[in-house]
């Protein structure tokens, strides 16, 4: 549809039909007859609210979008179309990584292609936006939603980013394009205590140099929509923040589509104080340019009424009307109502061997080898294969998946022992759950009785003869694999935990066992980092693999038998304890720092009963070979403004075996007019090395890549000295100076 009909549509439209494109309900209000009374009347919308809103949250199935648009289309007065929005985080039918894990490829480009194939299988049944990519900057590790984000850092948020949304993106064409909704804008990542809906409170400079670029990049790759956030920034929730999304969001950067407020947040605004009612909750939220009402009957129920006062204006209507207008158009649903999706098309991309092979490609690269005592690993196989015991609530487990894959079908995962039973037959290995994955079920709530969200693995067995039988295994085993971690529940949105050690009954297993003296791998299965300091001794490997998706339990194989030497590195750092939390590499300067104050050792900046920095550090992974990094150079002693200075630095793969490594770049600026972090990451680069091969990897450094929100609100650089660091971790680093003239 050309924009002149778009607009001679708009005029044709009452003031109800233009509200209701800015209203967002779910299948609850859709039944066999487009009407399900019970769930429309609970949120209070009428059968009129029903008829004439603009999109549905979270409906998909090609038969049941098929059902609800071709009943809506024959009693809208216009034929204007609904669109079907719904959550496609890291995976539609097929499931990939968690995006801690995807994070963890350190590979935005295969990222990219991934999220291409997702959008190809969603939008074949029925899905037409995806409430995607979340990039949020995650820093305390108590936070639920850690798991639905790339890791703790700007840049590297930033970059996967730019690569989900290009990947939802595609070419454009109707079948392999899916509109993207970043989220949640802004700060969500960095509630107090990390307490999930929880205020944030932090400085402009801090959110401008450290929260928001992630969100930016997303804006500027071509993001379709963005949603807001629940919490509050500089005091004011972010559904109500005109600053946020109208001065920054808008204004500074240019982002012209559809605002979508997250589930019921514009209702909130009376939870959190800064709306009497719904009238000026619907206020703040419009005043704020919020063009997308979910699951709420404020913009419904009370913008005609605000219209009448003139608190607010039918031009403010038109603008976000017109948006939801012109996202539809660009969706081509006006010519075609269901964007392409079938069942027979559904049938030709679903779970396809394609898709199923790069779910594990990407998965192999997305575990990190976190400890490798002795080279316990890789397992051999074959005729010396030692005996394996495989142990713990997810050793035959499908719920690998994470909570956030809603849509997923689980028929396709591989289980950790069914890929073992491929690589060793099953006489060469034997399972065991050996204890339930919690003590107490109840802190999952309700929640945790929902059938898709599995159930509570050995709840109520008897867990003597549990325990017994795993003991038994690990007895007449040569080494013990424990496949331990989070229940699913426990990490997600809604799963803020104050104790982010492994559940206690599988430390009490993973201690008996370790008893035995055999050699023990623990894999981890988790959605955040977790502190392992009361199991690091337990045993001599620990492979991290996140929710690995559908395919997880083949590439833990392919890591554990020595298929792929593992190359993930942590994008998120691992504490020693819980009372680290929040817990990041990217600390800042103090006046009295842990490691070289002048004061007494007491009067530092420490703490006294736990080491200052992560067990794991961000940046860190182990492989299966060995590499060197050495002759950190640089190009010159000076870089101008105008100018590019040459990073370099030789890596040797010291192995036999040829292996990947993430070399990183790092710098930090010595003297500001704001204290700056010890370490900034400023470029990366995945190198294959041959074994024995030595390469030199070289880095582009460009003024744009010092600058920060300066104390005069913009972004500068400032001439001074830098240090430029590049190694293999943030920890593990070779330094180099130079000077910004």
């Amino acid at each position: 549809m050309k924009q002149s009909e778009l607009v001679d549509l708009l005029g044709r439209m009452t003031l109800r039909e233009k509200i209701g494109q800015l209203v967002q309900l779910d299948g609850g209000c859709f039944g066999t007859d487009a009407v399900a009374v019970g769930p429309r009347a609970k949120l209070g919308v009428t059968q009129e609210d029903v008829d004439v809103c603009g999109s549905v949250l979270n409906v998909l199935g090609a038969e049941e979008v098929h059902r609800i648009q071709d009943a809506y289309l024959e009693r809208s007065r216009l034929k204007i179309p609904l669109v079907f929005m719904a959550d496609v985080i890291y995976g539609y039918q097929t499931c990939y990584p968690i995006p801690l894990g995807l994070g963890a490829t350190w590979d935005p480009e295969l990222i990219r292609e991934d999220y291409n194939l997702i959008a190809e299988e969603a939008v074949a049944d029925g899905c037409m936006v995806t409430f995607s990519p979340p990039v949020d900057v995650v820093r305390d590790a108590r936070w639920g939603r850690c798991l639905e984000m790339p890791g703790e850092d700007p840049y590297l948020s930033s970059r996967f980013a730019r690569a989900m949304v290009e990947g939802f993106k595609g070419d454009g064409t109707p079948q392999k394009s899916l509109a993207s909704c970043v989220k949640h804008f802004a700060g969500y990542g960095a509630p107090e205590a990390g307490r999930e809906y929880n205020t944030v409170d932090m400085s402009e400079w801090r959110l401008r140099n450290e929260y928001l670029p992630p969100y930016r990049a997303a804006v500027e790759a071509g993001c379709d929509l963005v949603m807001t956030s629940f919490n509050t920034i500089d005091g004011i929730p972010a559904t109500a923040n005109r600053w946020l999304m109208h001065d920054v969001l808008r204004d500074e950067w240019g982002f012209d589509g559809p605002i979508i407020t997250d589930y019921a947040a514009i209702d909130e605004l009376r939870a959190h104080g800064v709306a009497a009612n719904r009238r000026e909750a619907a206020k703040l939220a419009m005043n704020a340019t919020v063009d997308i009402d979910m699951k709420t009957p404020c913009y419904a129920h009370e913008l005609e009424a605000l219209i009448e006062t003139g608190e607010v204006s039918l031009e403010q209507i038109d603008t976000a009307c017109m948006r939801v207008l012109e996202l539809k158009n660009r969706l081509g649903l006006f010519e075609d109502p269901y964007r392409t999706c079938s069942p027979e098309r559904r049938t030709e991309v679903t779970c396809t061997p394609e898709r199923l092979e790069s779910a594990r490609k990407t998965c192999d690269e997305a575990l990190v080898l976190l400890k490798n005592e002795g080279g316990l690993l890789p397992l051999t196989t074959g005729g010396n294969a030692p005996r394996v015991a495989l142990i713990g609530p997810y050793a035959n487990s499908r719920d690998i998946i994470g909570m956030w894959a809603i849509h997923a079908d689980k028929t396709h995962s591989v289980t950790l022992a069914e890929a073992f039973a491929e690589v060793m037959g099953d006489d060469g290995f034997a399972w065991a759950q050996g204890c339930p994955t919690l003590d107490d079920y109840s802190e999952l709530g309700e929640f945790g009785k929902i059938p898709a969200f599995g159930a509570p693995t050995g709840e109520g067995a008897d867990l003597e003869t549990m325990a017994a039988e795993a003991l038994e295994l690990a007895a007449s085993s040569d080494v013990v694999v424990m496949a331990l971690g989070e229940h699913m529940l426990q990490s997600g949105e809604g799963g803020a935990r104050t104790d982010i050690t492994i559940p206690a009954p599988q430390k009490r297993l993973l201690k008996r066992v370790r008893a035995l003296g055999k050699p023990v791998v623990l894999v981890l299965f988790n959605g955040r980092p977790l502190s392992l300091t009361d199991v690091i001794d337990d045993c001599d490997a620990i492979v991290e693999a996140w929710f690995p998706g559908t395919a997880g339990g083949r590439s833990v194989a392919d890591v554990l038998f020595g298929t792929v030497n593992p190359s993930g590195r942590l994008t998120v750092s691992f504490p020693h304890n819980v009372g680290q939390e929040p817990l990041y590499y990217a600390q800042f300067s103090t006046g009295r720092p842990a490691k070289t104050s002048t004061h007494s050792g007491r009067f530092v900046s420490r703490y006294m009963d736990c080491p200052n920095d992560a067990m794991f550090p961000f940046g860190y992974g182990l492989s299966y070979h060995t590499a060197r990094y050495d002759n950190l150079r640089l190009s010159a002693d000076e870089l101008t403004v105008d100018g590019v200075l040459e990073v370099s630095i030789d890596v040797t793969n010291e192995g036999d075996i040829a292996g990947t490594e993430v070399v990183q770049l790092y710098i930090h600026d010595k003297v500001a007019t704001r204290v700056r972090p010890m370490l900034e990451l400023r470029d990366f680069a995945r190198v294959e090395l041959a074994p024995r091969e030595r390469r030199t990897v070289t880095f582009i450094l460009r003024e744009e890549a010092l600058r920060f929100w300066t104390p005069e609100h913009g972004w500068a650089s400032e001439p001074g000295a830098f240090e430029v660091m590049a190694g293999p971790n943030s920890r593990d680093l070779l330094v180099g100076e130079f000077e910004l003239v």
